[in-house]
Parts: C-alpha cells; structure tokens; sequence
C-alpha cells in the first residue's frame, strides 16, 4: 500500500520518515528534498508571521539521513521587524543529521513597488504524461510524484520538468505548495545529471534556495543544469516555476566520484 504521506507526525516536533523519502542513492536513507521541506513546514507552523515571507531556505546535511524516525527542533535565531532569521534542527536516533536556516522579509502591500525593466522569462506549459524513465520508478520518492517532462530526463544533460506530489507532506497536514516546491527543488542534480546515475554519484552536501514569491497550484516547474569540474566537485544551478511564473532560484555544491563497484 502507498503511504498516505512523507511523514507521519508522532508528536508535536516528531515525524516518521515513510517509504515515499526513500532515495534513490540508498532505499534505507532519505532524499534531502522531505526533510527541508519538513524544517520549513515546521518553522512556519511554530513562528508564524503572517505579514513575512520565506526568502532564502538553506540545508545542510550533516550526514546521512536514515529513514527513520527524526525530531525537529526549531528557534528565532534573530528576531526583527523588517528581516528575521530561523533555525531548524533535525535528529535522528540522538544524532544530528540536518540544520537549516531561513530567512523572512516582511512584505508590503500589493503595489508598492513598480514592474521590474526586465520582462519575466516565459514559462513552457505543462507537457501530456509520458513514460517515465526507468530509474525514477525504482525508489519511494520517485514514485511519490507524477513527473511531466519538458526537456531531458533518462539521459545525461540539463533537464526541465512538471512535478506534483501524489500525497502530502505530513499525514496531518493538506497540502500546500511550498511544501511540494520544497519537497522537488533538492531533486535538481539528479535530474540534470551529467554522468549516467548507475555508475556515478553526484551528491549534494547542501541546498540553498532563494524564493521571491510563494507559488501557486499543484504543479511545481524545475529547470536544472549541472556543471563538473575534473577533480571531483560540481554545481547543480535551479530555477523554480509554477502556472504564472518563475519564483525562485537555487544553488547545489556537488560530491562527484564513481561509484564502489560488488567484488
């Protein structure tokens, strides 16, 4: 039976980790896109601040993210009126294995400030389902969206793709569309990737994102590019979408190395 969420709430700051965070690296560990989005949903339920917005959410993964059963600790690590910072803890077995932080600028009202000189890029409408790579349906997290393709997906290269989650963030919870555009936005290097999957790692230690509105709708619009260099690193660059536009950008630093082939 598919699990009716990513997590499970067990208490107020406890949450199991369901099958659908599985990775695709290591079926036993999560996705980093679920416990970012899990930190934020949290700073917003415990701090809320109506009259500000999330502006730029950063993860760092401390180490591997077991899926199992994590306690989230969050805090205002700088209060104030126009800018505020947030901070997120996640623990897993008396261990850290997540910090996050956020920051919120508070918002003014409806027409404050005049259009930008630049015309906002247009954005590719939503293609007709397709198959779906092979590799996407081999673990939980890739089998929790539907996926919708504009451009690569299945082969080496820069990539563009439709996402909606099929269930919610947390079984308590309806969902919302910062949590799904969260829950995609750490999939960029996986999907952009630049050496085929089966025999290459490519994995984020972080990801930062920068939002200038909160999207809208069900579907979530990810454009992802990736860059190696020769001696083991790369960087992942993003853009997030939804149906009236672009809202925000992201960044993934990249471990690069083959894969441990069985002896």
């Amino acid at each position: 039976m598919a699990p009716a969420a990513f997590y499970r709430r067990l208490d107020a700051d406890t949450f199991a980790a369901t099958e659908a965070t599985a990775s695709p690296w290591d079926e036993r560990l999560q996705h980093g896109g679920p416990p970012t989005a899990l930190v934020a949903h949290v700073m917003a339920a415990l701090h809320p601040r109506p009259d500000m917005r999330f502006a730029r959410i950063t993860s760092e993964f401390l180490g591997v993210l077991p899926r199992a059963v994590m306690r989230v600790r969050t805090r205002v690590a700088r209060p104030g009126r126009r800018i505020e910072m947030l901070e997120g803890v996640v623990e897993s077995d008396g261990r850290e294995v997540l910090t996050a932080r956020a920051w919120r600028i508070a918002t003014q009202p409806e027409g404050s400030v005049p259009p930008a000189a630049t015309a906002p890029d247009p954005v590719p409408p939503i293609p007709d389902a397709a198959p779906l790579p092979g590799w996407m349906k081999q673990f939980g997290y890739g089998q929790a969206f539907e996926w919708r393709h504009v451009y690569g997906g299945g082969k080496p290269g820069p990539a563009c793709v439709w996402a909606r989650p099929r269930i919610p963030l947390v079984d308590d919870a309806p969902p919302a569309p910062l949590d799904a555009a969260l829950l995609i936005a750490d999939s960029a290097n996986g999907i952009s990737g630049e050496l085929p999957m089966a025999e290459w790692l490519f994995v984020p230690p972080s990801l930062s994102l920068a939002l200038e509105r909160y999207p809208h709708g069900e579907w979530t619009l990810l454009e992802a590019r990736t860059t190696l260099s020769s001696d083991g690193l790369g960087v992942t660059t993003l853009r997030l979408a939804d149906a009236v536009g672009y809202f925000g950008a992201g960044t993934q630093a990249l471990l690069v190395e083959r894969r441990t082939q069985p002896s």
